[in-house]
């Protein structure tokens, strides 16, 4: 059996019947954006499935376009993304540990050390056996009477030290906080976009359907007919 055809009112080319979408289902900003291309195009007209994701990527690029003047990076990416029916983003920890440099992965450990109840607790520990050593066991003839210069300046440049490594690592985080953040747009982005494609492929197979509904009552009708009109007959 032959499948069935239609001729395209936008190209002119032959789809098949399946991918018929009529011209009254649109909605208007599709149909004004295929109006500038077709003047013509009206209710009685109809495209296919195929020309209608054209024209909607189209409406988004230019919807999006007319919100921020023009697409950043991470908004063509996620149209891109539509285009391709591909994961919009990956893992962001997935190569963290793999991309570490050793200064990196040092800085980490620093902070993360100095950061804890271990670091605090033996620090405290390390403070108060440096003070009872030159104060009670070796009274007047310890290596770092008070008030303690050595030790100020022992703890001076491990705080010299420490802070800018700290820092490093905060760096570093917040870079990964920011690529998370533009993950979390860009996947907002798609499902609002997705949301509004949903609709119109909704409202396309809603009305499809309505269509063979109908198709099967009429045909259910003709029988009827027939049927009364072979008992009218006897």
């Amino acid at each position: 059996m032959r499948k069935q055809k239609f001729i395209s009112d936008v190209s002119g080319k032959e789809f098949p019947m399946y991918e018929k979408v009529p011209a009254g289902i649109l909605r208007k900003p599709i149909r004004d954006l295929i109006s500038q291309d077709k003047p013509d195009f009206d209710d009685n007209c109809s495209l296919s499935m195929s020309e209608l994701n054209h024209y909607r990527e189209r409406y988004i690029t230019g919807f999006l376009e007319s919100g921020v003047g023009q697409l950043s990076q991470l908004e063509e990416k996620v149209i891109n993304s539509l285009k391709e029916k591909t994961l919009i983003t990956d893992n962001p920890d997935a190569d963290d540990k793999t991309a570490l440099t050793f200064g990196q992965k040092l800085a980490d450990r620093v902070a993360g050390f100095g950061g804890s109840w271990t670091f605090i607790i033996l620090f405290a520990g390390f403070l108060f056996a440096w003070i009872t050593l030159n104060i009670v066991f070796l009274s007047d003839k310890g290596f770092d009477p008070y008030p303690f210069i050595l030790l100020n300046l022992i703890l001076s440049c491990i705080a010299a030290i420490q802070a800018p490594v700290i820092m490093m690592s905060q760096n570093r985080q917040e870079e990964k906080d920011r690529e998370r953040s533009q993950n979390d747009y860009m996947i907002n982005l798609k499902s609002e976009l997705e949301i509004r494609l949903l609709h119109e492929k909704l409202d396309h197979l809603i009305l499809h359907q309505e269509q063979g509904l109908i198709e099967i009552q009429q045909v259910q009708i003709d029988m009827m007919n027939d049927i009364l009109k072979r008992l009218e007959k006897k």
